[in-house]
């Protein structure tokens, strides 16, 4: 269906939505929308931390008793 929207289709959406909106508002939501993708990015990397912190405190040590004297 948009397929064949092409560069001067997009232009012309481009130039309908600046007009209806205005250029303050379109700035504000698109400042909106980069704060939200740098939240999400944050709670992607906290997450992701918490979980390798999980695993490496579950890690056992599998070295077997006699070897731990010598180190």
């Amino acid at each position: 269906m948009l397929n064949n929207i092409g560069l001067p289709g997009l232009l012309l959406i481009a130039v309908v939505v600046l007009v209806l909106f205005g250029r303050g508002k379109i700035s504000s939501l698109m400042g909106e929308v980069g704060k939200g993708i740098t939240a999400f990015k944050k709670g992607v990397s906290d997450g992701s931390k918490e979980i390798e912190d999980a695993t490496a405190d579950s890690a056992r040590d599998v070295t077997p008793e006699n070897d731990k004297d010598k180190v």
